[in-house]
């Protein structure tokens, strides 16, 4: 009698407690946009979070409640967006692109090795060993971190083991920048062209030893450009905000570490920047 006694008030207890749920349920529930389904299956499903929001549905969530534009998806074309304003009877929006840009330009050719590296082909492994094999403390490690994190293929390794953004398959959606163990990468504006491709804060002719391409802290293109460039810690930067900029501040760069980033031509450096035409290793160790 006991037992049927305790089997029946567990089975009331369930029932009870059932009930509650779908009351509370029925209750509680929050009706959602079915406007949003369908904007999400016009989205590219890539999850990148360029468009400044964790995923395509949180995007497409922030869409049809007015917070956001078409355009903010850096992964869609330019159909796409036209098809999700047409559909929620907004503006398409504009936005410059933005594109991720590489502070270093020391390829193998250039600059040298204090250490050789043995271990995991990785740059966030190598940087835990005393910072990497690389004689600048600052410089890239070309092990290739962010081509690998890059969803979209727009990062290949060139030759001197340094890594070349192709600006038509960005999306600025900053994988290479967490990517990378020595914060080189930052996302910037395309129509930007004035570029310092060093992120040494060493000063003087003395870093030409380890990289030959790097930043002295000379401060010429600050000189030329008194404006827009400042020097903070021995290397230049540049405030965008301060008006139109031109190539020319890259004219007396003495190693070419400020560069003007032509769309075909690549970096362009000024007239007196040293040539660099040695397409092998320069010899490791510092001279």
């Amino acid at each position: 009698m006991t037992i049927v006694t305790s089997v029946a008030v567990i089975a009331g207890l369930t029932l009870a407690l059932a009930s509650m749920i779908v009351i509370a349920n029925r209750w509680l529930h929050v009706q959602e946009d079915p406007r949003i389904d369908q904007v999400e299956s016009m989205l590219p499903h890539t999850n990148c979070g360029a468009c400044g929001y964790p995923g395509c549905r949180a995007f497409a969530e922030a869409l049809v409640r007015g917070e956001t534009l078409p355009v903010k998806c850096t992964v869609g074309t330019a159909g796409d967006h036209v098809k999700i304003a047409t559909f929620l009877g907004v503006d398409v929006g504009t936005q410059t692109k933005r594109v991720a840009r590489l502070a270093c330009a020391g390829g193998s050719n250039v600059a040298r090795n204090r250490a050789h590296y043995e271990g995991l082909g990785s740059c966030a492994a190598a940087a835990l060993v005393a910072g990497g094999g690389k004689a600048c403390f600052w410089g890239c490690l070309g092990l290739a971190d962010c081509e690998r994190a890059c969803d979209f293929d727009a990062i290949e390794m060139d030759v001197h083991q340094i890594p070349v953004v192709d600006e038509d398959r960005c999306t600025a959606c900053g994988d290479c920048v967490e990517a990378c163990p020595k914060d080189l990468f930052s996302l910037h504006p395309a129509n930007q062209r004035l570029w310092v491709a060093c992120a040494s804060l060493a000063e003087g002719d003395e870093i030409l030893s380890d990289c030959e391409v790097a930043c002295t802290g000379c401060g010429r293109c600050a000189m030329d450009a008194p404006v827009q460039i400042q020097m903070k810690h021995h290397l230049p930067v540049i405030d965008y905000s301060k008006g139109s900029l031109s190539a020319m501040p890259t004219q007396r760069c003495p190693t070419g570490a400020i560069v003007w980033l032509d769309k075909t031509l690549g970096p362009v450096k000024g007239r007196a920047a040293k040539k660099i035409i040695r397409q092998g290793n320069v010899r490791e160790g510092i001279s």
